[in-house]
């Protein structure tokens, strides 16, 4: 049962991580810009998806003027992402010039048939019914929907996550090693003492017990006058 506890405990912790991760890091995605538009949003219990109330467009805590780019993929799958600045809270990417990238992405805007493929840098994810939409970072044209977009943030940040954790994992064996195990070992040695003890004193019960027993027994064995 403990084991089971463990194992699950262990895979909750790592499927938060890979969650935090997929939501946080930069992504890239390959698409056609079809429109570009500000909307009154309301913001309610899915806030922490959003801004903070103070930065970029916000103007209160509930509703906010909020600006999209409406996209569309070379497999003609919409996704509209939001535009909003970051600042200087998490995730850091110290965004502060939405309105220039709103421009940016207008600038971009091209039909089917002159297709003009943007790359669009961002992150978090889209839920539409949970009006959850990632946040664009940045836009630049490329070439085509075929090209391929070398994430080279994640691969510096997973890198220094793999070491860092590898380094805290050869920290905790060293202490394990030089604090834990030797007040384990002494904590069993003891242990061993008191089970070496109680069964010293147990003999001597035993004995003692015989040794009574075998008193008594001379009482029986004698006749009655």
């Amino acid at each position: 049962m403990w084991r089971y506890i463990k194992w699950g405990f262990r895979v909750t912790v790592l499927l938060a991580v890979f969650l935090f991760l997929h939501y946080t890091l930069p992504q890239h995605s390959i698409v056609r810009v079809t429109g570009t538009f500000n909307r009154l949003t309301t913001v309610g219990a899915n806030s922490i998806f959003y801004a903070s109330p103070d930065a970029g467009t916000a103007e209160g805590a509930t509703t906010r003027d909020i600006r999209f780019i409406e996209t569309v993929r070379a497999n003609d799958k919409v996704i509209v992402f939001r535009n909003e600045d970051t600042g200087l809270i998490w995730p850091p990417y110290f965004k502060y010039d939405s309105s220039n990238l709103q421009a940016e992405a207008g600038n971009l805007k091209s039909d089917k048939t002159t297709p003009q493929w943007v790359s669009v840098t961002h992150y978090g994810w889209r839920v539409p019914f949970l009006s959850i939409y990632p946040n664009a970072v940045a836009v630049k044209a490329v070439a085509g929907p075929d090209v391929r977009i070398i994430p080279w943030v994640n691969i510096v940040v997973l890198s220094f996550l793999l070491i860092g954790l590898l380094m805290i994992r050869r920290m905790w064996l060293q202490f394990r090693e030089r604090m834990l195990d030797p007040v384990a070992q002494d904590v069993a040695e003891a242990w061993d003492g008191v089970e070496d003890r109680g069964e010293a004193v147990a003999g001597k019960a035993r004995g003692f017990w015989a040794r009574f027993s075998g008193w008594l027994g001379t009482f029986r064995g004698k006749p009655r006058r």
